[in-house]
């Protein structure tokens, strides 16, 4: 498969009255053409940084790309200037935020912002541009789309609202297109319907896709591949089933022992992480996950692990995977949960009952 994007080395800072923030700290990752790469972790852990900075959004100062490149289709983004970029942004690349009436203009018409694309990008005619915004509005199941192409945001739901966000992220057919926790502020039903349409929006415009979440449950039915991040860095990575399945990092572990599920006991509580993300401005020496990790070993305390490749798509960033570090299984909450799973997704298990 040909690659849309690589990620080098991605190094992201933020200047602040405490010191220097490293939001991002060598992170590196591919994308090819036609596929959903899911971006998960806490709150904190760098994912919208990452998605931001991908298309330049980040406020400069105080942040600063402060080292690694951002190769779409071959070509490096990180040295262009703000006019270049304008050029890319939603033509080449597009994004749909997590909270669409902070994006869209509320004293504009829907159908107006979306023009604005089209006559930017494609060098349409208002009256084609016109023509063509009914289409986008129709395409993402927006009822009467000939009256509401001429409403404004405030008269749009919730979620009528995020997909006239996906409509104008379309409009210039991207490459690529960022959803930054794009169903974070719906109600399940519409967070569904919303990712139904992207699945189906991807299949007929075949156009690569960044889910940042912080939900596992989201990702296992859109994406592709997982990332798995934390305090800046990416710990995990592989395809669904290897992620969901046979997860490698004890923090994966606790993502996925975290998740509710309609089988657990009412009177059981909800699996959480202890402890608290580090602090950046001074971030820890060895494995950030270290100090909340009840499998750390020493090692993890004074050296950073390096990325131990686990098969051809799989790597996992934990000391646990050195051949000389003692066999560790995942807790029993998580093989509970990978069970369930497989269940609900029907798929295999790799992990034996007796286990």
């Amino acid at each position: 498969m040909e690659k849309l994007l690589e990620v080098k080395n991605l190094e992201v800072s933020f200047q602040t009255y405490g010191g220097t923030v490293k939001a991002v700290r060598g992170v590196s990752f591919d994308l090819h053409k036609g596929e959903t790469l899911a971006i998960v972790g806490e709150s904190g852990s760098g994912k919208s940084v990452t998605s931001q900075s991908i298309m330049k959004l980040i406020p400069m100062p105080p942040g600063r790309i402060s080292g690694g490149q951002i190769l779409l289709s071959g070509e490096d983004i990180v040295p262009k200037t703000e006019k270049q970029m304008e050029k890319i942004r939603g033509k080449e690349i597009s994004m749909i935020f997590q909270d669409p009436m902070t994006s869209l203009n509320p004293t504009m018409r829907v159908g107006t912002q979306i023009m604005e694309v089209l006559v930017k990008h494609q060098n349409m005619s208002k009256t084609d541009a016109k023509n063509r915004a009914t289409e986008l509005l129709r395409l993402v199941g927006i009822p009467m789309p000939e009256k509401r192409v001429n409403q404004y945001p405030h008269e749009f739901s919730g979620g009528m609202r995020q997909r006239a966000m996906i409509a104008i992220a379309l409009a210039a057919n991207p490459k690529l297109l960022i959803a930054d926790e794009p169903t974070t502020a719906l109600d399940v039903t519409i967070q569904a319907q919303i990712l139904e349409l992207m699945k189906d929006l991807q299949n007929k415009m075949d156009t690569s896709i960044i889910f940042i979440t912080h939900d596992l449950g989201v990702v296992a039915n859109v994406a592709d591949r997982v990332a798995v991040m934390y305090a800046g860095q990416i710990v995990e990575m592989g395809t669904v089933d290897e992620i969901f399945y046979d997860p490698r990092h004890p923090y994966t572990w606790g993502l996925l022992a975290s998740m509710p599920s309609l089988e657990n006991d009412e009177k059981a509580e909800l699996a959480a992480i202890p402890g608290t993300p580090p602090d950046l401005t001074n971030p820890p020496k060895g494995d950030a996950f270290a100090a909340r990790n009840q499998y750390a070993l020493a090692i993890d305390f004074e050296e950073e692990p390096p990325m131990f490749q686990i098969s051809e798509t799989h790597f996992a960033k934990t000391w646990l995977l050195h051949p000389d570090a003692p066999k560790v299984e995942p807790p029993a909450a998580v093989k509970k949960r990978m069970r369930q799973l497989s269940s609900t997704f029907e798929k295999p298990v790799l992990v034996k009952e007796g286990k």
